[in-house]
């Protein structure tokens, strides 16, 4: 047990964030949730149960649309759940896929949603009706546990392990990754899947964790070049593949990304991993427990917007914090291997994987998977799809779908329901390279409009591109509700930060394959700002690039925009 969760056990809590208090105090995130689940007078639950619930994969939230009305008429927000699959490397069979659907109309708003950590969630759950929501889930072998809270979250990997043998050999990864860094306590089966508790030490609750779990959310992702399809750079661990010839040689190791930061704030910033060393593969399970666990023993437990691993390299260095994990391994990591990327977009359309079977690659604007009232019905589509599909379908952490190992017999079929419910659309590069987080009305720190909003910010956008000649070009465009960055923000060539209602920070100058953080060119402007800046940016880019040069590449080489060379550096 390192020293600073030995301290824990002995100083003041008063002196901590009060969120330290509560894991500490809530029997292995048990709390009260039982009494709050039976609870019928209220929709919600208990204030300290909502940060407990976290842990156990959802998130209470309420209409916002609604709140004035409902307090209006003196009554409590409509609330409800938002529930947060964990689906490590993003892999659904069929049949799950028809069960996830069927469990949406039963217990949610009739909707799925891929989110940018390749799993689906779930809005407009209410209360009454979570504990069979999730026992659903668990019936089709999956769960929501570790999805949100102060754990390693879901995760992520290059999408599609039916590609090929490398693609295989991560997915692989991934799950492992998630089993053995999973949360032990039995809390969750316990209260909403009706399993007895059963006695235990403090070491068979919570090995890793211990009773104080980690400072914050803790993210690892797993890329195979040239593709990074998962931002590797955003997360606290990044482990990037090395292979040849169909042999996957090992990764090389990189330590302290994370997206997230306030407005107003300038301590704190996004942040791009440092590359620190090499591992093998059959290493990559421990090296990942060993950084998990110097930033379980140094991360802030005082300030929770100085908590993430970001901040614990920031403050120590990344040499100080590459000895600290070798320490936890007892071996030293190699020194990294070269590595090349393209883009951090997915691939659409039919492409064949290294067995011959196919892959049809979907676009899902913002990850919305429903019926649309412009004729595009993606929900019966996939439905009907999956009742006939004998492969799986992969999620990607752009919030698209991968219909996958397709024989050459069933693609007239599958191509078939995908034209009968108008499933693909003469979509431009630029809105497939765009994403955007949920925002309103559901999500309690969203500012601004983001989903229901950037697909009409395209819209004028793309005639932008078309006046310029641009109409065939990808930039990549991200736009989140608040400062957060779920959709990634910080990485785009354009993105989009909610201020307040129908006001963004606009950033510029990311790189095309999410290797460099982009910098504020304007704030707190309005959509007809938006346009009046961006339009003369692109009509000049059309003209004065370079062959092969991407808008984000530009625009700092024209000095349009300062690059970003350190997340430390993201407010200069």
């Amino acid at each position: 047990m390192g020293d600073i969760i030995q301290q824990l056990h002995d100083i003041s809590f008063e002196e901590l964030h009060p969120n330290e208090r509560l894991k500490a105090e809530s029997d292995y995130l048990r709390g009260t949730l039982r009494r709050s689940m039976a609870d019928r007078a209220s929709g919600a639950v208990s204030d300290a149960d909502t940060q407990l619930t976290k842990f156990h994969g959802f998130y209470q939230q309420d209409d916002r649309d609604l709140r004035s009305e409902r307090r209006h008429q003196k009554l409590e927000p409509l609330y409800s759940f938002m529930v947060r699959l964990r689906i490590p490397g993003g892999l659904v069979s069929a049949q799950q896929w028809l069960t996830l659907d069927d469990i949406a109309s039963r217990y949610a708003n009739g909707t799925l949603r891929i989110t940018t950590r390749q799993t689906f969630q779930y809005h407009g759950v209410l209360k009454e009706n979570l504990r069979s929501h999730l026992q659903a889930i668990d019936e089709a072998m999956l769960d929501t546990i570790a999805a949100c809270g102060d754990v390693n979250r879901n995760v992520i990997c290059t999408a599609n392990p039916h590609r090929s043998t490398t693609h295989r050999r991560v997915f692989e990864l991934a799950q492992e990754l998630s089993a053995h860094l999973l949360p032990r306590s039995r809390a969750y089966h316990e209260i909403f899947l009706g399993e007895e508790r059963v006695a235990g030490g403090e070491e068979e609750q919570e090995p890793l964790y211990t009773k104080h779990y980690l400072s914050r959310k803790f993210k690892i992702a797993l890329a195979i070049p040239p593709e990074n399809d998962v931002d590797v750079f955003a997360h606290d661990v990044g482990f990037i593949a090395d292979s040849e010839g169909g042999e996957l040689r090992g990764f090389t190791v990189c330590i302290g990304g994370g997206m997230g930061m306030t407005h107003g704030e300038p301590a704190t910033f996004p942040r791009l991993s440092d590359v620190v060393g090499y591992c093998t593969p059959d290493q990559v399970v421990e090296v990942a427990e060993a950084i998990m666990l110097v930033q379980r023993d140094n991360g802030d437990r005082h300030d929770r917007k100085h908590a993430r691993t970001k901040y614990t390299v920031e403050d120590h260095g990344i040499a100080w914090f590459r000895a600290e994990v070798e320490k936890q391994l007892g071996y030293s990591l190699s020194e990294p291997h070269d590595f090349h990327f393209d883009s951090n977009r997915d691939r659409y359309g039919w492409h064949q994987g290294d067995n011959g079977n196919w892959h049809f690659g979907l676009f899902v604007e913002n990850g919305r998977i429903a019926d649309f009232d412009n004729g595009m019905q993606l929900l019966t589509g996939m439905r009907e799809i999956a009742r006939i599909h004998d492969g799986d379908i992969a999620l990607t952490t752009n919030q698209n779908l991968i219909i996958t190992n397709v024989a050459d017999d069933k693609r007239d079929d599958i191509m078939a329901l995908i034209d009968k419910y108008h499933m693909v659309k003469n979509v431009s590069a630029l809105r497939q390279s765009s994403m955007a987080c949920v925002a309103f009305p559901t999500c309690g720190l969203a500012m601004a409009e983001s989903e229901r909003y950037l697909p009409s910010l395209i819209d004028k956008l793309e005639q932008a591109m078309h006046d310029a000649g641009l109409s065939d070009d990808a930039i990549v465009v991200r736009m989140t509700g608040c400062p957060n960055g779920c959709a990634r923000p910080y990485l785009a060539e354009i993105g989009f930060v909610g201020k307040a209602p129908g006001r963004y920070n606009l950033y510029l100058g990311g790189s095309f394959t999410g290797r460099r953080l982009n910098k504020l060119y304007r704030e707190t402007i309005d959509e007809d700002t938006i346009l009046e800046e961006l339009t003369p940016l692109l009509q000049r880019f059309a003209r004065e690039r370079i062959e092969g040069e991407s808008f984000g590449d530009f625009v700092i080489r024209k000095e349009i925009i300062a690059a970003t060379t350190a997340g430390r550096h993201f407010h200069d």
